[in-house]
This record gives C-alpha cells, structure tokens and sequence, in this order.
C-alpha cells in the first residue's frame, strides 16, 4: 500500500548507510582544513609535554613513583572527554551555517546527521589516542598487565567517548551558533582538571574531593590505571566509583547514552521544523 511508513529494518538500515556517508563526509572536510586535524593531532604530544615534564616536576604521587607514568592515565582520560567540544563546535557550526538545512532537503535518513558527526568523532578519537600512546611510550609510560587489560583499558575509552560525543551533539543543537559553542569550550577544562587526572584527591577540601571522586574523568583515570597497572590505582577507603571504576564508566556510558541519545534526537527533528 502507498503511504506506509518503510519497515522499521529498512529504515535503520538507511540510517546506518547514510550515517557511513556522513562520516566520510565529515572525515573529507578534515581532510580539506588540516588545520583542524593537526591541532587535534598535536595537542595530545603537547599535553604529554606540558604535564608530564612541566608540571610533573613539582607534583609527588603516591609511593615516590614516576609521575608521567602515573599521569599518562589521566591524558588518556582528557582527550577521551575532548569528544564533548569537538562534536558539539562542528555540530553548532553545521546547523548556523544551514549545512544540516541542506541535508533535510536530500534523500536520505533525518537522523543520520548525529550519526554520522559521532560515528567520525570515533574514528577521530581513536586517532589521538593512537597518538597518545606513541608519546606515552616516548616519556617512559607503558601497561604491566598484559594485551588484554591493556586492550579493556581502550575499549573503556571508546565506550565513553562515543556516549560523551552524544552530549556534544546535543549541546551543539541547542546552542545558538558556532561562536556560542567556541566561547563555550573553554568552560569544559576544569571539568576534566578537577579529578583525579593529574594529582591525588586525598588532599582535597572534603567536599571538593566528593566532586572529584564522582567525576566520570576520576573512575576512567582509575580503571586505566588499574587495568594498565600504573601507579595510582585506587585502595582503600575510596569513593565508589574509585573502588569500581570499570563498572562506574560502563554505568556512566549507559546512562549518557540513555539519556543523551534521544534528547539529541528530539532536538535535531525540532531544529528542523
């Protein structure tokens, strides 16, 4: 009969396609502005440098240890969350340029857009860790525990980031313009610097120390290291998300991915109308 909706599989099936063009799409437009991609290329080696050799030298950690080692960690946790600014600018800057308004006007799935902007983000993000773990092992860092909790350390990662860029997909929606979300990024830094990322939380003002003990950066910095075997894994008497941090980052991704996921939906139809 004429006038059906297409079946649901069919649907999803248009989806996943055209989400697949979208992030050749999104990954050419890299290509055509290197400027973009080498700053994101670049900033992971520059973190390295700035904390592991700048600031390191005047942070003790726990047990008299190397700091980049206990540190790479955290870095990996930094670029993880830097999935939130980079999805949410090139969602603003698409939609105030009417680029997403060009994309209603094709054939092809609405909801593929968010899709197809995560689906790069990933393959971005797996780039820059890449990079990371290059420059780790450059300062000394490596795992101690073998491939495999090596290989679960990067998959909690993965995991994450691809629930955080749907956070950037709606904040990116909901914004006014790309300059709004440029001014915006900044805000995102003492996010991830009030965690365990780069010095103990032991030393922390009491209630400090319980928002950075439940920071999601804190309990991935705490699998990383308990996976890899890096200094700093947590012991003790320790807030919950420390004591479990596997299970709290698998929790943290459900519930951003759960809640983030539609809200980025429902704003993306709105913004059409």
């Amino acid at each position: 009969m004429t006038g059906l909706a297409p079946p649901l599989g069919r649907r999803l099936r248009w989806t996943f396609t055209d989400g697949l063009t979208l992030v050749g799409r999104e990954l050419g437009r890299l290509r055509h502005d290197p400027g973009e991609l080498v700053v994101a290329l670049i900033f992971p080696a520059v973190m390295v440098v700035l904390f592991g050799y700048v600031f390191g030298s005047a942070i003790q950690v726990p047990d008299g240890g190397d700091y980049r080692e206990y540190l790479m960690p955290g870095l990996f946790a930094m670029v993880t969350f830097s999935s939130v600014m980079g999805v949410m600018t090139r969602m603003a800057t698409d939609a105030s340029r009417g680029v997403m308004d060009r994309f209603r006007s094709m054939p092809m799935a609405r909801l593929a857009v968010p899709f197809g902007q995560t689906g790069a983000d990933l393959l971005i993000g797996l780039l820059m860790l890449a990079i990371m773990v290059g420059a780790g092992l450059l300062v000394g860092w490596q795992p101690h525990r073998g491939l495999i909790p090596t290989a679960q350390a990067f998959l909690l990662m993965i995991v994450l980031r691809y629930a955080l860029s749907w956070v950037g997909v709606y904040v990116g929606l909901a914004v006014k313009n790309d300059q709004v979300a440029d001014a915006m990024v900044p805000l995102f830094l003492p996010f991830t610097m009030l965690s365990n990322a780069f010095v103990p939380t032991d030393g922390m003002p009491g209630w400090l120390r319980f928002l950075a003990d439940w920071n999601p950066v804190s309990a991935l910095t705490a699998a990383s290291r308990e996976l890899f075997g890096n200094l700093g894994a947590p012991s003790g008497n320790v807030a919950w998300p420390l004591a479990y941090p596997v299970t709290a980052v698998l929790l943290w991704s459900a519930a951003l991915l759960v809640i983030f996921v539609p809200l980025s939906l429902r704003a993306y139809t709105r913004r059409g109308r």
